[in-house]
């Protein structure tokens, strides 16, 4: 999907810093900006309180105006404005989130979803998930939800096509679940 006329009227009005321009903007994508770092938490077994939810928002939101909005500079027009944002969103989040220490205040053991055990356990269910994909696969499932990586970075990693990367990681998700519903429950 392309550009629309109303993102390209409010992108404009934001880069040319007209009035009231980026407090639409921030009307217009607060919720996104949200969503995207619910998901990206919760895709990471991570819990955020209100206050780190709040956080990693304005995070992202000082990275879309940092040096006077370079961010949103470079958007080409190529693709919306929502899913070129969610992916700077989801960048920022994941290299914020990788940034954090672990939790050592005791939630960890209160809750046995986050515990240090429950962690090992879930990293080697992904690894013996990734180790029924071929080779190629795996390394660019890693890169993409582990490391959060962009299909461009992968690309280059990789030396696969950018436009090959989302097909790629569409077969390896069905491939995973299908091996993870195969596997028995205790």
């Amino acid at each position: 999907m392309a550009l629309s006329e109303i993102d390209r009227n409010l992108l404009e009005r934001c880069l040319q810093r007209k009035p009231r321009a980026w407090a639409d903007f921030v009307d217009r994508f607060l919720g996104l900006i949200v969503h995207v770092v619910d998901h990206t938490a919760a895709a990471r077994t991570m819990r955020l309180d209100t206050a780190d939810r709040d956080d990693l928002c304005a995070e992202v939101l000082l990275t879309l105006i940092r040096d006077d909005f370079a961010v949103l500079r470079h958007f080409r027009g190529q693709s919306s404005l929502a899913t070129y944002l969610t992916v700077i969103a989801r960048r920022v989040v994941v290299r914020q989130l990788m940034r954090r220490p672990p939790a050592t205040d005791g939630a960890e053991a209160a809750d046995p979803a986050v515990s240090p055990q429950h962690r090992y356990e879930d990293r080697e269910e992904i690894e013996r998930l990734l180790q029924g994909l071929p080779d190629r696969d795996a390394e660019i499932v890693r890169m993409f939800h582990l490391e959060g990586r962009s299909y461009q970075e992968i690309s280059q990693a990789t030396g696969v096509a950018e436009n090959t990367i989302g097909p790629v990681l569409t077969r390896a998700r069905t491939r995973m679940r299908a091996a993870n519903a195969d596997q028995p429950t205790a």
